[in-house]
């Protein structure tokens, strides 16, 4: 089986791409051939700095192998080091109706919260499709959102095989993550995109001010019950706490009237937040300086990313009718 999946370097990694994408894909490095790529041709439709790009592809690629990710395991590498993505992006797109691409809710949200509407942002789908479909991937990891990527994924392969009579994409199926959604500090879905994120690998007092930001209500818990169910603070907290430890704290949210309130929540996702992540943090900023094995592993990784990509090229211009042929002298 052939996994692959990648993450965009958009800004600091956060609890919601833990939670949400990172956690499964470190679990899933151990249950088949795992790919993992830095999708910075992506990001190139939100990050259009320079310096900006460059940093942000290193710290994604520093969190990952800091948190867990093996490359005698997985694939690592930057999207931006195998083209061939963009030659298979044309071909499905040359055999793609307008619709399906018309249809595509992420476009539209995304506009919708001020993204400038350009061809990247519209043809994003094709190429996610094509960086699944290159590999010949059998299963992408994704949160819900991202399911309909998929599906177009599935719809482009076909196209393409119909088209040419051949059956040279393998049609991929999504593994929606045990964590679908991670609130962020104000409740809607954690995303950069919406400023409302605890970054993994803040510290100190930067992470205490993120979780200080966590929106509750005014309720005194002297005087009435709090809700678990409904607090942002207990939910994220819940990410990390054990049952008994959310047994516990629910337990007093409801009943314990001496309870100090959402502050106490805030210091304990603190606490286990520190725990969880504080080896990690230190391994982060090891690989950041120079000289660290994080290039030798991207470099690794690209190209062995990149013959798979070559392989299948190969294969779809013969399909199409570009097989190559000897220069003639």
């Amino acid at each position: 089986m052939r996994i692959l999946s990648g993450v965009q370097p958009s800004g600091e990694l956060h609890l919601g791409n833990y939670f949400g994408a990172i956690r499964q894909h470190l679990e899933l490095q151990h249950e088949g051939d795992a790919l993992y790529f830095i999708a910075d041709y992506h990001a190139l439709t939100t990050v259009q700095d320079r310096e900006r790009l460059s940093r942000l592809t290193r710290e994604v690629a520093a969190s990952y192998l800091a948190l867990g990710l093996d490359p005698a395991k997985a694939t690592f590498f930057r999207q931006s080091d195998v083209p061939e993505v963009h030659e298979l992006t044309w071909m499905l797109e040359s055999v793609t109706g307008m619709g399906l691409l018309e249809r595509a809710h992420s476009y539209k949200d995304k506009v919708a919260r001020g993204l400038r509407a350009t061809v990247g942002l519209f043809a994003y789908p094709a190429l996610m499709a094509s960086d699944i479909l290159i590999y010949g991937s059998n299963l992408v990891p994704v949160g819900k959102d991202q399911v309909q990527h998929i599906e177009i994924a599935q719809d482009m392969a076909q196209s393409f095989n119909a088209a040419f009579s051949c059956e040279v994409l393998l049609r991929p199926e999504y593994r929606l993550s045990p964590t679908p959604k991670v609130p962020g500090t104000d409740g809607q879905k954690m995303s950069k995109s919406y400023g409302n994120t605890i970054p993994i690998f803040a510290s100190g007092k930067k992470l205490k001010k993120a979780i200080n930001a966590i929106v509750t209500d005014s309720r005194d818990p002297k005087l009435e019950a709090l809700d678990p169910d409904s607090c942002n603070a207990f939910a994220i907290f819940s990410l990390f706490a054990d049952e008994a430890e959310q047994k516990e704290l629910a337990q007093a949210y409801r009943e314990d009237r001496t309870f100090l309130g959402y502050g106490v929540t805030k210091k304990r996702i603190k606490e286990l937040m520190d725990e969880h992540f504080g080896p990690a943090r230190e391994r982060f900023a090891e690989l950041l300086k120079p000289k660290s094995e994080l290039d030798d592993v991207l470099e690794a990784g690209g190209k062995r990313a990149r013959a798979l990509a070559q392989e299948t090229m190969s294969r779809a211009r013969e399909a199409v009718g570009m097989t190559q042929r000897p220069v003639q002298p």
